[in-house]
């Protein structure tokens, strides 16, 4: 089981810098603003006071403001959950997407249908009304919500509120800027009032969270954060769950892509450097570069050497676009079984994504992959032409 933690928005401590003033926190939105919410969680799982595993979980936010009313803003917000074996330096695989429509007002409520899972912290951070000295502190309610369909077999998004710390430390510079820094705290002892069908189901949820956030006050919204958590779920059969650890994340400024620009560009470049089996494509998450005959050797996810130069190619195309996130996704032909044509398409995309992190061309926290099995043909599978189609990897450079 793992304890996906999205919260508000990491941070090194420096010196303050005097203010005589306070400060009026709001947030602010802007219709048609789009921007990037990439969070890193390390944690350890204890069952039963014994450690089970550490994770190394990548989480990534594409935000779109899509209306703006009386100071609030309807935003639209696709949540995707990665994770890779810890300590490793590979690229993260795919777990689960979640797409989220909700309304926030400048103080930073949430108006959120109860049946969204993410995200999963709401209504932090929260503002009150009045400007905040330094040193200034304020208590308002927040909302945990959580996605226990997988571990308990809980249908809907599971709630429980949370009464939640603030303070207001003053400005400190970050990355060449000030921000104003401000922490936040808040623990958990709740008792849930539920009898779901499952075997087994939370009855106690206890722990704390404490973070520290840089509010970047100029656009109305965090710049960064970071977080200490420990949390336990005590079980209906006795068994307790504990999750330790840490995350940190930051928004990134989406550019603006041309779509149909690019997808020439690439395509011209491919063209020039005689790239065979290349087809450029456009599509709502990006721009695609689908590798129909890729090779590897029989019934494996290892590269043929003949496929190096091609792939180095691609990567240096890919350099030129290091701001963008970058998803591989594998694809398998209709034979063999389920699970063999899922982990295959997994293994080959994982081949394509780490032959690339090894030139450079993408950072670890930039690019996610996924097997797709058989469920997507773009040929038919009842001749050997399309199943060798259907055999493909496709790399998608990602708008937002």
């Amino acid at each position: 089981m793992k304890l996906r933690r999205w919260v508000a928005l990491f941070a090194i401590v420096f010196t303050a810098r005097t203010v005589v003033h306070g400060e009026v926190f709001r947030f602010k939105y802007f219709e048609g603003e789009r921007y990037r919410v990439r969070s890193v969680v390390d944690e350890e799982v204890f069952i039963n006071d014994r450690f089970s595993h550490r994770a190394d979980i990548l989480n990534t936010i594409a935000v779109e403001i899509k209306e703006v009313a009386d100071g609030s803003g309807f935003i639209e917000a696709l949540f995707q959950t990665s994770e890779r074996s810890y300590g490793s330096h590979q690229v993260y695989e795919w777990g689960n997407d979640y797409r989220s429509l909700f309304w926030r007002d400048g103080f930073g409520k949430y108006d959120i249908g109860r049946s969204y899972f993410m995200p999963v912290v709401r209504d932090v951070p929260l503002f009150p009304d009045r400007e905040i000295q330094i040193g200034e502190s304020w208590s308002l309610p927040g909302e945990e919500v959580h996605d226990l369909r997988t571990n308990f077999g809980i249908a809907d998004a599971y709630h429980f509120p949370i009464n939640v710390s603030y303070r207001y430390l003053g400005k400190y510079p970050l990355d060449g800027r000030e921000f104003d820094l401000i922490t936040i705290d808040y623990t958990v002892f709740f008792k849930p009032n539920i009898s779901p069908d499952a075997q087994y189901y939370p009855v106690r949820i206890a722990g704390f969270s404490a973070q520290k956030l840089y509010w970047d006050n100029e656009y109305g919204r965090p710049y960064s954060y970071h977080e200490s958590f420990d949390f336990i779920f005590d079980l209906s059969t006795g068994d307790t769950v504990e999750y330790i650890g840490s995350a940190e994340a930051r928004i990134i400024e989406s550019e603006i892509m041309d779509k149909e620009k690019l997808a020439d560009e690439i395509r011209s470049q491919l063209e020039e450097k005689d790239v065979d089996d290349a087809v450029v494509s456009v599509s709502e998450q990006g721009v695609t570069v689908t590798l129909e005959n890729i090779q590897f050797l029989p019934d494996s996810f290892y590269l043929q050497p003949s496929e190096n130069e091609k792939l180095e190619i691609i990567g240096e195309i890919l350099t030129e676009h290091k701001s963008r996130d970058i998803l591989i996704a594998g694809h398998a032909a209709l034979a063999g079984t389920a699970e063999g044509r899922q982990r295959l398409s997994e293994e080959r995309a994982r081949a394509v994504g780490n032959f690339l992190l090894t030139l450079g061309a993408i950072e670890e926290d930039q690019i996610i992959i996924r097997g797709m099995a058989a469920r997507e043909p773009i040929a038919s599978n009842e001749t050997e032409a399309g199943k060798r189609r259907n055999r493909r990897v496709e790399i998608i450079i990602l708008e937002n």
